[in-house]
Formats: structure tokens, C-alpha cells, sequence
């Protein structure tokens, strides 16, 4: 069985009531050359039994930390990409991976950025001088990501991870697409909980 082109990693917590949508997003794509891996972590609704309709893998963990869940999905993926997605989140439009493909099969970089809708601020356009640490706004190789993996933090740990991977000195492209929505301020999500002082 030959590897697929994107390997999708959703980790979730909890996320029963939002997560369909984020799902619905990745199986209305029209570029269909992809695993959708879902983890399942620290859940005690239907988050597991709604992957289950979507995933491709599903695995339930018992971690409490967005990081190990990120590793258990990077453990068993087996495209030549990988495509983050937080488990409130979405991808815009049908036409998003095939954009992403397009790009990485044009530029062969180790890593892509792209652009994304920032609920309550717009659309923003990623450069390699200015770009979001947050996983779920690059296309990322898997060579090249190699034994690299997130720290056990219960949120956040995407930006060690952001951050040890341009250590090691990609090769970058950008695509100036909107291609994914940030849906941030959800009330309950963990920028939220951020702007109301509750954790730090």
C-alpha cells in the first residue's frame, strides 16, 4: 500500500460539540490523497465515538497534554506531509489541501506557510519573518521532521515544537492563500481562557 501524500493530525479533547465541523472540513476535500488521524485525549464525552465516523486512525489516550497527542498521531502517520488541525478549528473551502499539494509538489520546501482567517482579526498572510508559531499554519514534511516532537505541556506546545523546527533551518516556501480558520476566542478554548487571565 503506497504511503498517502498528507497525513492530518487532529488532537481533541473534549471536543464533541464543535469537532464535526472541523472534520466535515477535512472530508469535503477535493484532493483526497490523505490519512485522517484523530486522538482522542482525556475525553469523557463522544469526542472518540464522532472520530470514528471521520478518522481514518483514531486513537484514545488518556495524557491531558496537546503534546503527547500530537506525538501518538506523528507515531503512526505515514504520509510524505503532515497537516495539523485543532480540534475547533476548520479548513476554509474544498479546494485547501489540493492548494497545499500543489504548492509542496512545486517548492519541495521542508516547510510551508500559508495563510488563514483569525476570527476577530482577518486574514493573515504568513512570511518567514513574520509567521504564527502554531503548527496548524505550515505544511510540514515528514523527513524532515524526523524524531523532532512536541514537550508534555497540557497547551502550547506547539510553540517548542514551532520553534525547534526552525532551529533547524528549513528550506521555507509561502503560499498566500487563506486556507484555514483560527477560530480563536471560542469561549471555553484555551485563547480564551488566556484573555480572561486564567492561565498564563
Amino acid at each position: 500500500m503506497s504511503e498517502p501524500f498528507f497525513s492530518v493530525i487532529v488532537p481533541a479533547h473534549n471536543a464533541a460539540e464543535y469537532i464535526r465541523k472541523g472534520l466535515s472540513s477535512i472530508r469535503m476535500q477535493a484532493f483526497t490523497d490523505y490519512e485522517l488521524i484523530v486522538v482522542a485525549d482525556d475525553c469523557n464525552d463522544d469526542t472518540a465515538m464522532i472520530a470514528l465516523d471521520y478518522a481514518d486512525k483514531c486513537l484514545v489516550r488518556r495524557h491531558g497534554l496537546d503534546g503527547l497527542a500530537r506525538n501518538d498521531g506523528l507515531d503512526v502517520a505515514a504520509g510524505k506531509w503532515i497537516l495539523f488541525m485543532d480540534d475547533d478549528d476548520w479548513w476554509m473551502n474544498k479546494t485547501c489541501f489540493g492548494k497545499i499539494a500543489n504548492a509542496v509538489h512545486a517548492m519541495d520546501p521542508d516547510v510551508l506557510l500559508f495563510g488563514f482567517y483569525w476570527n476577530t482579526r482577518g486574514v493573515y498572510f504568513q512570511t518567514m519573518k513574520q509567521r504564527v508559531i502554531a503548527v496548524w499554519s505550515k505544511c510540514w514534511k515528514r523527513e524532515f521532521i524526523g524524531d523532532t516532537r512536541f514537550p508534555a505541556k497540557p497547551y502550547w506546545s506547539d510553540v517548542d515544537f514551532d520553534r525547534a523546527m526552525f532551529d533547524k533551518y528549513p528550506k521555507v516556501a509561502t503560499l498566500n492563500d487563506s486556507l484555514y480558520y483560527y477560530n480563536y476566542l471560542r469561549p471555553g478554548s484555551i485563547s480564551w481562557r488566556k484573555e480572561k487571565g486564567e492561565i498564563y
